[in-house]
C-alpha cells in the first residue's frame, strides 16, 4: 500500500497537540499532581456517582411500572427498554453538560474579567468521549441482536474514541487517506475503502430490518396467496441487497466498467462451484411462481409427512407431527415425487378397517360405525361418512369406515384413534365382538397313550385317528412295466 507523497491531504502530525495528550504516559506522577487534572477528576467522579444514583432510582420506578398487572405487553416492553437505556442516557447527558458548563465555571472562577482563555480540559473530554462510546454501543446493542456485530461495533467505536482522546484521530485519517490502492484507472484510498465497508454493513443491517417489516406487512394482506407473499418478500430483499451493494461501491469510488470482464470470470467460477446452491435458489423461485407448494401445505416426501413451516431461499422447512423439523432442499421438491395433501383443497379421506364376528349383525355394526364418525367434531358432513362391507374374511366380517377431515395439519392418526375408541364403546354396548384370529388344526395321527393320559383333551378335541393302510409287497408281474402296444 504505497503512500502518495503528493496527496493534498497528507500532512505532518500535530506534535504539539499530541504531546499534551501523551504527557500522561511520559510523566504520570507529574500529570496527576497538576491541580487542574485533580479538579477535573473530582468533577467527573461526581458526575459518574450522580449518574449511577439517578439510574438506580429510575430503574426501580421503571421496573415497577413494567410489572403492573394492568399493563399490556407493548407497555411492558417499552418500560423494560427504557430501563436498559436510562443509564447511558443519564451518563451521556451529564458528561455533555459538564463539557459545556465546566469551562465557563472555571473561567468565571479564575478570571471573570478577562477574555475566555483556552483552558485545558483533557480529563473531562476524555471521560466524555469514552462515555459517549459506551452509550452508542448500548444503544446499538438494543437494535442489533448478534453478539459478533456488537463486539465489532464496540471495537470500532472505542478505537475512534481513544484516537480522539489522544488527538490522533485527524492524523490517522490523513494517513489512511494517503494510502492508495491501484484499482482500474482511478486509485482508491484506504479511508474510502473503510467508509465503503462501514456503509455496506450499515445498509445490509437496514436491509434486514426493512425486509422483515415488509414481510410482516405482506403476510397480513387478505387477498394475496401465501406463495405470492413469500415471493414478494424475497424479491424486495434481493432488490434492497443489490441497491446496498451499488451504494457501497459508489461510495468507495470504484469504476464498475473495469469489473465487467473480471466479474464475468468470477461469475463462471461461482456458477460451477455453487451449482447446487444456485439450483436450490432457482428451484425456490419456481416453487413460489407455480404455487405448487406454499407455507401451510401438508406434504409427504420420502417417508416424511408434515406441514410446510416456511419456504427459504435454499430449503423448505417441514415440521412433522413428532416435532422434528426437516430442512428439505428446494431442488428435491422439484425433482422428486411430492404428495401435497392440501394442494387444491385441504380435505383428506381417512380409511379405518374394522372386523366383526360372524355372530354379529353387519347392518347394526355399520350404523354404529357411522354414529362414531359423526360424533367427532373434526369429521366433516360433506362428503358424509360411509361404511362399506368389504368381504367375508377367514376370521371376521370385514368392514371399512371412510370419513373426511378438513384439517390434516392437526393430525390424521389421532383422528383415527378417536373414531376407533368411539366404535369400541358402541360395540361394547351393543354386544358386538371383535373376533380373535382362529385356526383349525387336524391331526392326521396321534398316539393312543397321549389321549388316554388326558381324558379332557379326548372329549374336546376333534381328532381323527386312523391306522395307516397296510402295504402289500408287489409281485414280480406287478413290477413289470405295462405294454402300451397291447
Amino acid at each position: 500500500m504505497p503512500v502518495d507523497p503528493n496527496s493534498p491531504t497528507q500532512a505532518p502530525l500535530d506534535t504539539e497537540a499530541t504531546d499534551s495528550k501523551l504527557s500522561l504516559f511520559k510523566d504520570p506522577i507529574g500529570y496527576f499532581q497538576d491541580v487542574s487534572v485533580q479538579e477535573q477528576l473530582v468533577v467527573m467522579v461526581g458526575v459518574l456517582a450522580l449518574s449511577w444514583l439517578a439510574t438506580k432510582i429510575t430503574k426501580k420506578r421503571f421496573h415497577a411500572s413494567a410489572e403492573r398487572p394492568d399493563s399490556s405487553d407493548f407497555i411492558k416492553k417499552a418500560w423494560l427498554l427504557a430501563e436498559s437505556l436510562i443509564g447511558p442516557i443519564y451518563l451521556l447527558t451529564l458528561c455533555l453538560l459538564t463539557v459545556v458548563v465546566y469551562p465557563k465555571f472555571q473561567h468565571y472562577r479564575l478570571a471573570p474579567d478577562l477574555p475566555d482563555p483556552k483552558l485545558d480540559h483533557d480529563v473531562v473530554r476524555a471521560i466524555t468521549s469514552v462515555a459517549s462510546a459506551w452509550a452508542v454501543t448500548r444503544f446499538l446493542s438494543v437494535l442489533i441482536k448478534g453478539r459478533a456485530w456488537i463486539r465489532l461495533i464496540a471495537v470500532i467505536v472505542f478505537t475512534v474514541a481513544i484516537l480522539s482522546v489522544s488527538n490522533l484521530l485527524q492524523p490517522t485519517v490523513k494517513v489512511l487517506n494517503g494510502l492508495k490502492f491501484p484499482v482500474g484507472e482511478k486509485p482508491i484510498s484506504a479511508l474510502n475503502l473503510l467508509n465503503g465497508i462501514g456503509i455496506l454493513l450499515g445498509l445490509l443491517w437496514g436491509t434486514s430490518m426493512l425486509s422483515r417489516i415488509v414481510e410482516k406487512r405482506v403476510k397480513v394482506l387478505p387477498n394475496v396467496p401465501p406463495s405470492l407473499q413469500v415471493l414478494l418478500a424475497k424479491l424486495v430483499r434481493m432488490a434492497l441487497i443489490f441497491f446496498s451493494i451499488l451504494v457501497a461501491l459508489t461510495t468507495v469510488g470504484l469504476d464498475l466498467s473495469s469489473f465487467a470482464i473480471l466479474g464475468g470470470a468470477i461469475g463462471v467460477g461461482i456458477g460451477f462451484g455453487l451449482q447446487k446452491v444456485v439450483s436450490n435458489l432457482v428451484s425456490g423461485l419456481v416453487l413460489l411462481l407455480d404455487r405448487s407448494i406454499k407455507p401451510g401445505d401438508v406434504i409427504e416426501i420420502d417417508q416424511t409427512y408434515g406441514w410446510i413451516n416456511s419456504l427459504r431461499a435454499r430449503y423448505a422447512s417441514v415440521i412433522t407431527r413428532d416435532g422434528k423439523e426437516h430442512l428439505i432442499p428446494n431442488e428435491d421438491l422439484i425433482t422428486n415425487k411430492v404428495i401435497n395433501w392440501s394442494f387444491s383443497h385441504k380435505n383428506v379421506r381417512v380409511r379405518v378397517p374394522i372386523g366383526i364376528s360372524y355372530n354379529a349383525d353387519p347392518r347394526e355394526a355399520i350404523e354404529l360405525c357411522l354414529d362414531a364418525a359423526k360424533a367427532e367434531p373434526r369429521v366433516i358432513s360433506d362428503p358424509e361418512p360411509r361404511c362399506l362391507l368389504r368381504g367375508f374374511g377367514e376370521n371376521s366380517i370385514e368392514l371399512e369406515l371412510r370419513f373426511w377431515i378438513a384439517d390434516p395439519s392437526n393430525g390424521v392418526g389421532n383422528m383415527r384413534s378417536a373414531v376407533l375408541l368411539g366404535i369400541w364403546d358402541r360395540f361394547k354396548e351393543a354386544g358386538i365382538s371383535i373376533p380373535y384370529p382362529q385356526r383349525d388344526i387336524h391331526l392326521r395321527s396321534a398316539s393312543p397313550d397321549l389321549l388316554q393320559s388326558n381324558p379332557l383333551q379326548e372329549k374336546t378335541a376333534s381328532v381323527a385317528i386312523k391306522d395307516p393302510p397296510s402295504v402289500k409287497p408287489k409281485t414280480e408281474d406287478e413290477k413289470k412295466p405295462m405294454d402300451t402296444n397291447g
